[in-house]
């Protein structure tokens, strides 16, 4: 029998946004979270055992509207504009939507507060860090990474495909209902899954395996039982992103009690612990009826945002583990910062999962 192909969704369109800088600690950056990413993959995908596919722009989005409040659609669909026709550029010389003024409670304190007219202060009610700026091509991109999921779900949900990869660029798990962040605009893996449960999946497993909580998927579903989401990533309590949310202590609320599960780990962390964690989730979701893996390469050790020591064989393990859980799965593309060794992780999971999977008839 031939080995078998992975199909790889793709779209052009995600090399649209340009963030150039990120804004850490008040100092501008050289951003991580690029285009290059994408040929990078694309150049390890685009031979045998892989296949790519390019997907179209959809016409409709009902999962993205099912997982984003129309606020926040409507405030990145317009605030590159609304930037460019602000003073920014001229007075300051910033091409890029950052945020100027978070109205958290902090600020308002019980008053009744309004969105701001000026674009730099309406930015921080949805914007909840200064290094994920919002450029011309940024909203466009986003879409197409949704699309991408979309469309990988889709050949899943329609049983076409035991396990499909959407090149989903920029990345989304950090994007919760309302807000964006950590270098995610759109929940592309949160949208994976409603398309899976739109496509008759009882129970949806969600495993992330960046190098970071997803904290934006958590939040998405930390209230609902048709979704389980479990992380491994580094301790948040060590100092790492997203700093506040991402402990062991959080496990759901109301119907969602028990459907969120976070294994934190100590910087550091190599193979051995770090696979016993997954096979732990892969154990926990194997009575969902599909499976979306956050596919973040970012906890490999030559990764600039890497607190965690994972190799490519220990990528290729645990996809191995993931396949081995016989669920129709998606894998959506997350975190991986490191180019000359970014594609060949990527490479590696998606070899270890169609193994672990076993003969495809």
């Amino acid at each position: 029998m031939d080995q078998y192909e992975v199909p790889v969704l793709w779209s052009p369109d995600t090399r649209l946004h340009d963030p150039r800088n990120e804004v850490w600690v008040g100092v501008p950056t050289i951003g991580t979270e690029t285009s290059a990413r994408v040929d990078a993959i694309l150049d390890a995908l685009d031979g045998p055992g892989f296949r790519l596919v390019e997907v179209p722009p959809a016409t409709d989005r009902p999962a993205l509207d099912a997982v984003h409040d129309p606020e926040l659609l409507e405030f990145l669909g317009t605030a590159a504009e609304r930037w460019a026709d602000g003073p920014y550029a001229e007075l300051v010389g910033q091409e890029r939507v950052v945020p100027y003024l978070f109205p958290t409670p902090a600020m308002t304190a019980g008053l009744p507060a309004r969105p701001a007219v000026a674009v730099h202060a309406d930015a921080g009610r949805f914007g909840y860090d200064t290094m994920t700026l919002v450029g011309p091509g940024t909203f466009a991109a986003a879409l197409a990474a949704v699309d991408c999921a979309a469309a990988a779900a889709d050949l899943v949900s329609a049983g076409a495909e035991p396990l499909a990869y959407a090149l989903s660029r920029p990345p989304g798990h950090h994007a919760t209902p309302a807000g964006y962040g950590g270098s995610c605009y759109l929940n592309n893996a949160a949208v994976a899954a409603e398309v899976l449960r739109a496509g008759g999946a009882a129970t949806v497993g969600i495993v992330d395996l960046d190098a970071h909580q997803g904290n934006g998927t958590a939040a998405i579903f930390y209230a609902r039982s048709d979704v389980r989401y479990g992380s491994v990533h580094v301790d948040p309590g060590a100092g790492w992103f997203p700093h506040v949310v991402g402990y062991a202590e959080e496990t759901g609320t109301g119907d969602g009690t028990g459907a969120t599960r976070n294994l934190p780990l100590a910087e550091g962390t190599g193979d051995g612990p770090w696979l016993a964690a997954v096979a732990e989730l892969v154990e926990w979701v194997s009575g969902c009826d599909a499976l979306v893996v956050s596919l973040g390469v970012d906890a490999a050790a030559d990764d600039p945002e890497s607190p965690l020591q994972v190799t490519a064989e220990g990528y290729r393990e645990a996809g191995r583990l993931l396949g081995a859980s016989g669920l129709p799965a998606v894998a959506v593309q997350e975190g991986g910062y490191h180019l000359p060794t970014l594609g060949g992780l990527v490479a590696a999971y998606l070899d270890g999962h169609a193994r672990g999977h076993g003969p495809v008839s």
